[in-house]
């Protein structure tokens, strides 16, 4: 800082910053985890931190995919308190599909079958207010009705079909694991580790998995929305967190320099090896905490490089389905 030509002040942005944030992180430590308030105080606080990046290991399409002629119907299917199923809906337009509103009510009542659907897209933001276990709650009103049991299981059965959940409906599939076969492996997903609701800009890698949705965009590295209250992955015992790591982690959260998070806010919910997305063995059903239908449009990042068109690179995913 200087005044009349002389300088007054002088000192390093990070010492300021750490000035700026001390007492964030001191509420913070009294209302949360304090460890992982600790952690992003710390992360406040290095020197060395390149923000956020973009390395894609794919060329991205720009126009809309035409399925032979037909579009392919995929079912938009939400529960009471989802709220991203507009966003999910266009993501599968812009990508070719025929996408419908299935609430769950129009499963329960008979009035809508999921035959005549190729694609199953459970939505996320807030299913029954995003706690106690929301997505669970949604998945035990499938498994303890034995009709609606059925037709998911008769869905899940097919080889024609794809099925992504995001968010609750991460956490919704997830639970249906019994219903999905190549699912065993799966976890649970229970409280953030920070014991907060987490909505953040999160860097993110593709891994190699069986994911028709992912697998062509392996090797990639690029933000993502996560907003979720409820996303540790839990695991039933080491053996599942040791298969699921080997062969179905298709998504994980990664720090600014391109390793594996493991602590916060870098990994906002304090997931094993950073996993925030799982594919079953045969590829065909994803589920992913993060939300690339909040990012699909470039407009919708809070972040990108200059030269991104009308579509960011994660409308990829919905091309590749």
């Amino acid at each position: 800082v200087r005044h009349g030509g002389t300088e007054a002040f002088r000192a390093q942005l990070e010492l300021l910053q750490g000035w700026w944030s001390e007492l964030t992180f001191r509420m913070q430590a009294l209302r949360d985890n304090p460890e992982c308030a600790r952690e992003a105080y710390e992360d406040v606080l290095a020197d060395s931190n390149p923000g956020l990046s973009v390395h894609l290991s794919f060329k991205q399409s720009q126009d809309s995919v035409t399925h032979s002629g037909h579009k392919p119907k995929v079912a938009i299917l939400r529960e009471q308190g989802v709220n991203s199923h507009r966003e999910m809906a266009a993501a599968f337009h812009r990508a070719g599909f025929d996408p419908y509103d299935v609430h769950m009510s129009d499963l329960f009542s008979g009035k809508v079958s999921l035959d005549q659907y190729r694609g199953l897209v459970a939505c996320g933001g807030f299913s029954y207010g995003d706690v106690l276990g929301a997505g669970e709650g949604w998945a035990k009103s499938i498994l303890y009705n034995e009709s609606i049991r059925h037709l998911f299981g008769e869905f899940f059965a097919r080889d024609n079909i794809f099925a992504l959940g995001v968010c609750n409906g991460c956490q919704m599939l997830a639970a249906l694991k019994e219903l999905i076969p190549g699912a065993g492996h799966w976890p649970r997903f229970v409280r953030n580790r920070s014991d907060q609701f987490e909505a953040r800009f999160s860097m993110v890698r593709i891994d190699p998995s069986p994911s028709i949705l992912l697998a062509p965009m392996v090797g990639s590295r690029l933000p993502i929305v996560t907003s979720h209250g409820e996303g540790l992955a839990e695991f039933a015992s080491t053996n599942d967190l040791r298969m699921a790591s080997q062969e179905l982690v298709s998504l994980t959260y990664i720090d600014n320099h391109g390793e594996t998070a493991n602590r916060y806010p870098a990994n906002p919910n304090g997931s094993p090896l950073g996993i925030a997305g799982l594919s079953n063995e045969d590829g065909r059903v994803t589920i992913m905490m993060p939300h690339p239908e909040r990012c699909f449009r470039t407009v919708q990042n809070s972040w990108h490089p200059a030269n991104w068109g009308e579509d960011s690179p994660w409308q990829q995913l919905f091309f590749n389905a």
